[in-house]
């Protein structure tokens, strides 16, 4: 009795931890575009700058993340959890006594490099603490609700806190939050004998240099000059690493991604929409975040009460999407998912600066619960077209697509506020890509998903891996 009475204990520390480390790593993902305008008068920086903040973060995030859960196997998911941590609060600290703009942008990129590690080792530790497949799932939906909380609140507590102390207090907050994680796992036992999978150094190189020569080519190129010699030898980089990366992935016995995963149309429907979706909706939220803040001359905290409306339906969505998809299907309600992104995209095209803020609040509405619904209904078809014992590594090529198309979507859209002038015109034109792009996944998923007969419930939780959904 004593011995269970002390399991259940350090299995309620387990997720106590995690759900904190969870927390701050999806807070981060959001909370920086309320603090744009400051960071951007404080550290005189244009719309570039202010793209590199938020990119650096997302970029390191998702071109190491496939590797996380590797390193977690080789040399122990406790020990690189509690790494991960510790290097995402050192970062944060960084982050926040920031100089300039280079240091910020660095810092960011090293805590991506911190949630990479810490976010498939938390839920590897999750599965340990938690044998029972029930308690499990319950577990899981405990770490991803905070997970879900933190994004859907990130700009409204980060208006709240800039409001109150500045914008270096986003990152402040960070530090202790994260010493009590590593505080509450240091008691933790440690890790059993596992596989030692091998680390795919040569192909976590190249994505590292193909998704960075790609990210880099499309924020400096409206800057610069698409014709100059900086951008065109970019463009040569990215094309060869692209070509690299894929080559070595091809030829390796245990990869880092499997493309052999792709061989399904389903699974690389369920991919593309997943980025597509991130794309759109992290694309968006860098572009109204400049728009509220520069255009309208909003505050932080009036900004962060401006998003609410959209961030609270990312939450509403995700709860939603289980009983909608049940209900009517994955392939008709995922569809109507882009729907939603689409006419929420063209919508704000009447919310110019000129108009009040309320005309904005139902296109905002949309978006919001299409953003929430897609991320866990793409999950449950894709993870269906793989062996059970991958479906850690397919949980984190779904992830690693969304952070991917994250950062394309700001890197796109702040490149058009960049180039195009005036700023309504650059607006418009973000909206209508954003549609657009809408469209075409819904299209995607219509196809792949009549061919497939992917018409079942998603499953939120993925608990046989090393990964689970983010973002």
């Amino acid at each position: 009795m004593t011995q269970l009475t002390n399991n259940s204990a350090m299995a309620r520390r387990v997720l106590a931890a995690t759900s904190i480390s969870y927390t701050i790593v999806l807070l981060d993902a959001s909370i920086v575009n309320v603090a744009l305008e400051q960071i951007g008068t404080t550290l005189r920086s244009n719309v570039t700058g202010l793209q590199w903040v938020v990119n650096a973060y997302t970029l390191s995030f998702a071109s190491l993340l496939l590797s996380g859960g590797t390193l977690g196997d080789r040399l122990g998911a406790k020990n690189v959890y509690l790494a991960g941590l510790a290097l995402f609060a050192l970062a944060s600290a960084l982050c926040g006594m920031a100089p300039n703009l280079a240091t910020l942008a660095s810092a960011r990129a090293l805590q991506g490099v911190g949630s990479a590690m810490l976010v498939p080792c938390s839920l590897a530790l999750i599965n340990r603490a938690f044998p029972d497949p029930a308690r499990r799932a319950a577990a899981v939906g405990v770490w991803m609700g905070c997970g879900g909380i933190a994004m859907a609140s990130g700009p409204l507590v980060g208006g709240i806190l800039i409001h109150a102390f500045g914008w270096r207090s986003i990152f402040a907050v960070n530090v202790p939050i994260a010493l009590i994680g590593v505080w509450l796992t240091r008691s933790i036992g440690r890790d059993g004998p596992a596989p030692r999978r091998h680390f795919d150094l040569a192909g976590q190189v190249a994505a590292i240099f193909a998704l960075g020569t790609l990210i880099a080519v499309l924020i400096e190129g409206p800057k610069i000059g698409w014709r100059s010699t900086p951008i065109i030898f970019g463009m040569v980089l990215c094309v060869t690493a692209w070509a690299l990366f894929l080559g070595i992935e091809k030829r390796r016995y245990d990869p880092m991604l499997p493309l052999s995963f792709f061989r399904s149309p389903l699974f690389s429907a369920s991919t593309a929409v997943s980025m597509a979706s991130a794309f759109v909706f992290y694309g968006l939220l860098f572009t109204f975040s400049i728009s509220y803040q520069t255009i309208r001359g909003f505050s932080a905290l009036e900004t962060g009460l401006a998003f609410l409306p959209m961030t609270a339906m990312v939450a509403i969505g995700g709860l939603a999407s289980h009983r909608l998809a049940k209900r009517y299907g994955s392939r008709l309600s995922m569809c109507a998912a882009f729907v939603f992104y689409a006419a929420g995209s063209l919508g704000m095209l009447a919310a110019t600066p000129h108009v009040p803020y309320w005309m904005a609040v139902a296109p905002m509405l949309a978006i919001g619960l299409a953003s929430g619904f897609v991320s866990p209904t793409a999950t449950s078809p894709a993870m269906g077209t793989v062996e059970k014992q991958r479906g850690g590594v397919a949980a984190a090529v779904l992830n690693s697509a969304r952070q991917t198309g994250a950062a394309l979507g700001v890197a796109i859209f702040g490149g058009f506020m960049s180039a195009v002038h005036p700023f309504e015109t650059a607006m418009h034109i973000a909206l209508e890509t954003a549609a657009a792009v809408a469209l075409v996944a819904a299209l995607v998923w219509w196809r792949a998903a009549r061919d497939f007969g992917a018409a079942s419930a998603p499953a939120h939780l993925v608990t046989n891996g090393n990964s689970c959904n983010i973002g």
